[in-house]
């Protein structure tokens, strides 16, 4: 097997891909939620505390369709339908081989989605850590201890906010911006001269505001939203639900600032004269200026602006509707979706060979377009198995059809041919086992294969059949012991 097939038939790389595709939905349902639940959020720690959870339900929703998608066993061996380019929903279950549909279409290119995922996660990742390492850098380069009359005074702030940990509070000529930096030993940067530039009152209602995030605990949180935004990275609700409990989380530093110092205009008043201060930037951390300024200024003197979901909204329910399309879609595909009168080269893509020809021979074959091409490449398929190429006789075609006909002649069931069966697939991929030990009164059956190639020795394939029916069913994937 080559790497190639290798990476994309991996069980953690199918869940991935699946989970990808669901939290399309799953992310947009959410939205929907959280949309519906604003209206009846009073105050800003109510909305913080919603958007919180849809986030934190995202994470979990992602984490779990991943788990679940997961087979319970690890598969040793590449299924056959993966081995003719399709994924088999059915396929260890006794549904009978079929011509691939979109959701198979849909389960083959997922997985190759999944590199291109990582790829994008690693980059956002990447700049988020180089944000982080820019913070920490602030913290030791170009600071100074800020005036003894300000550290008390900082103290005595902590004190009436209900902050107990130790902080320091620093000046920066780096720093554009107040921030707090760290969670277990944090520290406040202000500005080279914004103590000395600002009133005393103006400089108290910003340190409550830093104060408030540390009592809080949102450095925490920030992380934890990072992740999520750097894992989910391709879904629009993600960002709109993280730009929501952004201002919603300075909002609430906000409130409780007002709550202690009890001006809110005059606090108003310092995020204008600290704006007028700023210049544009970056904000490597949480800062006393996130949010939108005019918006947490109305907010402040009772003029709040209506928030406005009619986008994210708009975006979940078209996502929820073309997923719902899709799946619609793909539940209508059935083994009679072909035409009723089809050709000897259907047949023999979606019969003969529908277990051993791989994805890229099939994507070829599907591609042809006169017969002519289509007996060549037939030709061609059956020469590159061929391991005697100089005789007339091709071993590898003609045990292939032997074992189709022995399939259909030992396992056919009531309306199923014999090479559809779960029996007859793995009969048909890997040959006449070395050993069978079957229990018809238990309804089981076990193969043994003493090696395959590339797979490993003794494989064990199991099947049952609890009702009695003679249909028996995989069960069990093979494995190495």
């Amino acid at each position: 097997m080559n790497i190639s097939v290798g990476w994309v038939h991996m069980p953690v790389v199918n869940a991935l891909g699946w989970a990808l595709l669901h939290f399309l939905w799953e992310g947009a349902l959410i939205a929907l939620v959280l949309t519906a639940a604003l209206p009846f959020c009073r105050g800003a720690q109510a909305r913080y505390g919603a958007a919180g959870c849809a986030v934190l339900a995202m994470l979990l929703a992602f984490g779990v369709t991943v788990a679940v998608s997961i087979p319970g066993q690890p598969a040793a061996v590449p299924p056959p339908w993966a081995m003719a380019g399709a994924a088999h929903p059915g396929a260890g279950s006794g549904i009978a081989a079929r011509t691939p549909g979109a959701l198979e279409y849909i389960a083959v290119a997922l997985p190759r989605v999944v590199p291109f995922w990582m790829a994008g996660a690693l980059l956002i990742g990447l700049y988020r850590f180089g944000g982080w390492m820019a913070a920490q850098r602030l913290r030791r380069a170009g600071v100074c201890a800020a005036p003894p009359r300000w550290q008390d005074r900082l103290g005595r702030l902590a004190k009436r906010i209900g902050v107990s940990r130790p902080l320091v509070l620093l000046e920066s000529g780096l720093a554009e911006v107040p921030l707090v930096i760290g969670h277990l030993r944090p520290a406040i940067l202000v500005p080279l001269g914004l103590l000395a530039g600002l009133p005393v009152q103006h400089v108290e209602a910003i340190l409550l505001h830093e104060l408030a995030h540390i009592r809080r605990s949102d450095y925490l949180v920030n992380l934890m939203q990072t992740l999520v935004e750097s894992l989910l990275f391709y879904h629009p609700a993600v960002w709109w639900i993280s730009g929501l409990l952004r201002t919603e989380r300075e909002n609430c530093c906000d409130d409780l600032a007002v709550a202690i110092q009890g001006d809110a205009r005059g606090y108003a008043a310092a995020l204008v004269t600290l704006e007028e201060r700023r210049q544009p930037g970056r904000e490597p951390a949480l800062a006393a200026t996130g949010g939108n300024l005019m918006n947490r200024i109305r907010r402040l003197l009772n003029q709040p602006e209506k928030p406005r979901a009619a986008a994210a909204l708009i975006i979940s329910m078209g996502l929820l509707l073309g997923m719902f399309c899709l799946f619609a879609a793909a539940q209508q595909t059935k083994p009679d979706s072909q035409p009723e009168m089809q050709t000897s080269y259907d047949k023999w893509l979606n019969e003969d060979v529908v277990y051993i020809i791989r994805a890229e021979e099939r994507a070829a074959f599907q591609g042809l377009r006169t017969d002519e091409e289509r007996q060549k490449f037939i030709e061609q398929f059956w020469l590159r198995r061929d391991p005697t190429p100089d005789t007339p006789e091709n071993e590898f075609k003609e045990e292939h059809y032997r074992r189709i006909a022995y399939a259909n002649s030992h396992w056919g069931l009531s309306g199923t041919a014999g090479w559809r069966t779960d029996r007859g697939r793995i009969y048909i991929v890997y040959g006449p086992p070395d050993e069978i030990e079957s229990h018809p009164a238990k309804g089981l059956e076990q193969w043994l294969y003493r090696h395959i190639d590339g797979i490993g020795d003794r494989v064990i394939v199991e099947y049952t059949d609890p009702k009695h029916t003679g249909d028996y069913r995989h069960t069990k994937d093979p494995s190495v012991k």
